[in-house]
């Protein structure tokens, strides 16, 4: 890339600093042998962890493996199987932490885009064709879809109701879910009901092909971070490394399948095409792109706020700047929301999306966890047992706070004192931390687009050491083990084990680890 396109992407994002470059020497002879060994430690657990899968992994309530001579061997030994994904697990975020010892900011020899694609491919693709792992949110996509599918209302018919108990999709869908609307964006079930008329009520084949959608979600993304990464200064291959090849992403998008892939990857595409086509036509497509992302995930719709402060700080960042583009992409959010409204024919039931996922009480969200243990003490007091009002509280406070903290993101990044998507990132991670449930993939909100937009070593040590423990705390079943909790301490002691044995025989091929935990050197031009 020649320098004057580099510094003209960088200027392009209001607040980036001109001084970062982004092209960098590649990496000699010697960390190229480091990188063929991570690459296949790496392969090597994820071919692990993809085994594994056949025997502790989502798999439907009726598995066609079961019985089988080969395959099916895993699904009788689960706690086996179990030891087996997780060593795949540990060996996965072991390569990815020494892999980002050569993707960091900073260096003067980094890895190429190519060759940090190529890693995270031969690691993606076992995951990519193997069971799912970690969550079985994918067969409530399935059931939700046959619901709208069969021409019923998802936000007011749950799966139960409206195909039956007995239906192949309904008896794969956790109990806690089967009673309850759709928490999903009109237009993520109206592209369900699409799926599910090819698919039948073939479990397996629906699998494979949502598998196929995400993944499609998911290389919108690849193709936008790099951009993007360049417009801030951000050297591509540690953006991608931060984002594309976290074991969160490997876990939880991949296999797990969820539907930030879609929502991630449509949002940085439409922030990437408007800031390039910077017309009229280009911001009411870009808008147009945001607000479907925001129709699949609600959380989306943020993103349309900060893109519009992108373009106002591009034409001056005047007031009349500011009600200009906030009136033509409200006035585009509100039509197409209007238009798929209609067009679903569910009327305005995806309100409700906001607040179905709530209904899981998890101690992983601080808010909900503070309202349990307020609960717990008013009983241990004799003050009766009060966690719902105190959930209830709490989550009127998470909202308040997610609320102001848009808006204080909003004002900063329109009077420069921040980067727009900086401050969306930092917006993200308030709402990933403040509303009542939160699992490991909702940090996939923030961490990307601040893995693009941001070279600070602090930021990147924090975020990597978070990455690196949350991607293991999810079983791979995803699931509990309210009667078999023996198995899960007796499956991660075998893992552990296995896994300092690997690591002790590979460690002098692999880089140091503790330079990464290091202050990054300022780039120079």
């Amino acid at each position: 890339m020649a320098a004057g396109e580099t510094t003209n992407q960088v200027a392009l994002l209001p607040g980036s600093d001109s001084s970062e470059r982004t092209s960098t020497l590649p990496i000699d002879h010697a960390e190229r042998r480091q990188l063929d060994h991570i690459r296949r430690f790496g392969t090597t657990g994820s071919l692990i962890l993809a085994a594994g899968a056949f025997g502790a992994g989502a798999n439907p309530v009726i598995n066609p493996l079961y019985g089988a001579r080969l395959l099916g061997l895993l699904t009788r030994m689960p706690t086996v199987a179990m030891a087996i994904c997780w060593l795949g697990m540990l060996m996965i975020v072991a390569a990815w932490l020494w892999l980002g010892r050569l993707c960091l900011p900073g260096r003067e020899r980094i890895l190429t885009v190519g060759q940090l694609a190529r890693t995270a491919a031969m690691w993606a693709l076992p995951l990519a064709l193997c069971p799912p792992l970690f969550s079985t949110d994918m067969y409530s996509y399935l059931a939700q879809s046959e619901v709208a599918a069969r021409g019923l209302n998802p936000y007011l018919v749950s799966p139960a109701i409206g195909l039956g108990v007995d239906h192949p999709f309904t008896s794969n869908v956790p109990n806690i879910w089967r009673d309850t609307p759709s928490p999903y964006g009109p237009l993520f079930l109206m592209f369900g009901q699409v799926i599910s008329r090819i698919i039948g009520d073939n479990v397996i084949f629906g699998v494979l092909l949502w598998r196929v959608v995400m993944l499609c979600g998911l290389a919108l993304a690849i193709w936008a971070i790099p951009r993007l990464a360049r417009r801030c200064g951000v050297h591509p291959a540690a953006a991608l490394w931060l984002s594309v090849a976290n074991p969160i992403v490997l876990f939880h998008v991949i296999s797990g399948m969820h539907n930030e892939a879609l929502m991630v990857g449509i949002m940085l595409t439409a922030i990437e095409l408007g800031l390039r086509f910077q017309s009229l036509p280009g911001t009411v497509a870009a808008g147009v792109l945001l607000t479907i992302a925001g129709a699949i995930k609600p959380p989306g719709w943020i993103a349309l706020g900060f893109f519009g402060i992108c373009l106002v700080l591009l034409q001056g960042g005047r007031w009349r700047d500011l009600f200009r583009i906030g009136g033509l992409l409200g006035a585009v959010f509100l039509t197409t929301m209007t238009v798929i409204t209609v067009g679903s024919g569910w009327g305005l039931g995806w309100i409700d999306t906001f607040d179905v996922p709530n209904r899981v009480k998890t101690f992983m969200a601080p808010l909900t966890a503070f309202g349990m243990t307020g609960g717990g003490v008013s009983t241990l007091l004799g003050l009766g047992n009060q966690t719902d009002a105190m959930l209830a509280i709490t989550k009127i406070i998470g909202y308040l706070i997610v609320a102001a903290a848009c808006l204080w993101m909003l004002w900063l990044s329109f009077r420069g004192r921040i980067q727009p998507l900086v401050a969306m990132g930092a917006t993200f991670l308030t709402l990933a931390l403040a509303v009542p449930v939160l699992w490991p993939w909702y940090l996939l909100w923030s961490v990307v687009p601040l893995a693009l937009s941001t070279n600070s070593s602090r930021f990147r040590v924090t975020a990597t050491v978070i990455c690196a423990a949350v991607s293991l705390l999810i079983p791979p079943t995803g699931a509990g083990f309210v009667l078999r909790a023996y198995q899960i301490p007796l499956a991660v002691i075998a893992a552990l084990i296995a896994f300092a044995i690997t690591v002790v025989l590979v460690r002098k091929r692999m880089p140091v680890l503790w330079p990464t935990l290091g202050r990054v050197r300022p780039v120079t031009q």
